[in-house]
């Protein structure tokens, strides 16, 4: 493994359950399951916060949510915070973005040399994006965590399709001119905002999976004995009352063609190495920022602890190197790509990491250094609480801070996570190991307070944004495809 190439494939909300290489038999993702078949798959990987902006912050920095200060979707990374594209630049890589990384603030590189292509997102806060209106014939809130948007669901044509699009032309470009030449390798990221809702599919994909589509019902008995940390949280997204199973069916069967649309534009990026002579000396490696719980257990998006939700599809290939076709069980965490990108450059160590490298892992060695254990957090805000997850061996244990009891899950009895044993006094002892190893570095008061501040802080920023309207250059305009048919 000396210097690859390094290209991170990233999507946006990507459940490891709507992937045929982690076993799902009615979904069709051909091009990530042939990565999976030519490299390997992980199967405890962990998102360091169930949250879009976090959790790609920590992503970047390396350093878990409350290291960066960026708890929600509202926060700007601190440029002073170095990133792994700045270690990797400083070694001698040529690093690029493409697509979408959700930067908030006038920083939108975050280390990264190369911007071929920006998104529409890349503009300062209180700026209306370039272009035409994202969403037109459906509201806004259909790309939110709110019970219509499951409810306003279908087929037809939308930007998010269009983005994900230009985004796989735009990899696909710039493979091609690494191939032409250059004197430096390359670390990018090809970053997509599908299978992310509005959950809008192509005709043809909705119509095949709506015909197949499971429609998951939690029994009575199932939803009163989940956590009140899960009920607080659909109390608050209004989908406490179950939802009816035509609008389920309708949501799921669109996601479901979304992750196959997805998977098509990876299979351009795939075939683009291909043909550029790259595959053989890049590592490619598909991760997503979070999971989706697309209706288990009568949830819907992120933001909670379920598997779902806060795990995440983690694949890397690279041929001769990393043995075809295996699988890795060991727990790990987004924040470990860029460690492991900086690690395999052979550049200097960033100064602050909650990252490990996966080199030895890859190479199917065992790494005695691993921690064996990994952390999620978040406060989205919106009167929601700080919370935390803790996710070591078998075990799986969260706390709001608030006050609704700790959960806690033995994920290899209770795969399903059916039985909260969070208030069990014969797992007294685990549970209080592990709250201890929780709030260890993590002050969820201070978190509250941060954020408070934060919001008030940014508040003026979104308010001079208003009112100067500065354009940044990254900014990619909105254009106008919507073209969509509710179920």
């Amino acid at each position: 493994m000396e210097r690859p190439n390094i290209l991170v494939i990233m999507s946006d909300q990507h459940s490891k359950y709507q992937l045929g290489c982690y076993d799902d038999t009615l979904v069709r993702t051909p091009n990530l399951d042939r990565l999976a078949s030519e490299g390997m798959r992980f199967t405890s990987a962990y998102t360091a916060a169930p949250l879009c902006v976090p959790a790609r912050m920590a992503f970047m920095s390396t350093r878990r949510p409350s290291a960066n200060e960026v708890w929600n979707n509202a926060h700007i990374l601190n440029s002073a915070i170095p990133t792994w594209a700045h270690a990797m630049g400083a070694a001698g890589y040529e690093t690029a973005l493409i697509g979408r990384m959700h930067f908030v603030g006038s920083d939108q590189r975050h280390g990264f040399e190369r911007r071929p292509i920006g998104e529409y997102s890349a503009h300062h806060p209180g700026v209306p994006r370039l272009g035409e209106p994202m969403f037109k014939d459906i509201p806004a809130s259909t790309s939110g965590q709110i019970r219509e948007c499951v409810e306003i669901a279908g087929y037809g044509r939308t930007t998010y399709q269009a983005f994900d699009e230009m985004v796989a032309e735009a990899g696909v470009e710039y493979l091609r001119a690494k191939a032409a030449g250059g004197d430096r390798p390359f670390a990018a990221v090809a970053s997509f905002v599908l299978p992310h809702c509005p959950f809008f599919a192509p005709k043809e994909l909705y119509d095949y999976y709506y015909e197949r589509v499971d429609v998951p019902e939690p029994s009575i008995a199932d939803l009163a004995r989940q956590p009140q940390a899960i009920k607080n949280f659909k109390k608050r997204r209004k989908i406490d009352v179950p939802l009816e199973s035509e609008r389920i069916r309708v949501a799921r069967a669109a996601y479901y063609g979304l992750c196959e649309y997805f998977d098509a534009q990876v299979g351009k990026l795939l075939s683009a190495l291909d043909e550029a002579g790259l595959a053989e000396n890049t590592l490619v490696i598909y991760c997503s920022d979070h999971g989706e719980m697309a209706g288990l257990h009568g949830c819907w998006w992120k933001s909670n602890y379920y598997e779902a939700s806060v795990s995440v599809p983690l694949i890397a290939r690279l041929p001769g190197a990393v043995p075809a076709a295996t699988v890795c069980t060991a727990i790990c965490n987004l924040m470990d790509i860029g460690v492991t990108a900086v690690d395999l450059a052979g550049g200097s160590k960033l100064p602050q990491t909650d990252g490990h490298s996966l080199r030895s892992l890859l190479q199917g060695q065992e790494d005695p250094l691993r921690p064996g254990e990994t952390v999620s957090e978040m406060r989205t805000g919106a009167g929601e609480p700080a919370s935390r997850m803790l996710r070591r061996g078998p075990w799986k244990l969260y706390k709001c801070h608030d006050d609704t009891p700790p959960v806690l899950f033995n994920l290899t009895d209770d795969p399903d996570e059916l039985n909260d044993l969070g208030e069990d006094s014969a797992y007294a002892a685990v549970r209080e190991e592990l709250m201890a190893r929780l709030y260890a570095d993590w002050d969820p008061e201070y978190v509250e307070r941060r954020s408070g501040e934060l919001e008030r802080d940014g508040a003026l920023i979104s308010a001079w944004g208003k009112a100067v309207l500065p354009q940044h250059p990254d900014a990619l305009p909105v254009p106008d495809v919507e073209q969509v048919v509710r179920c």
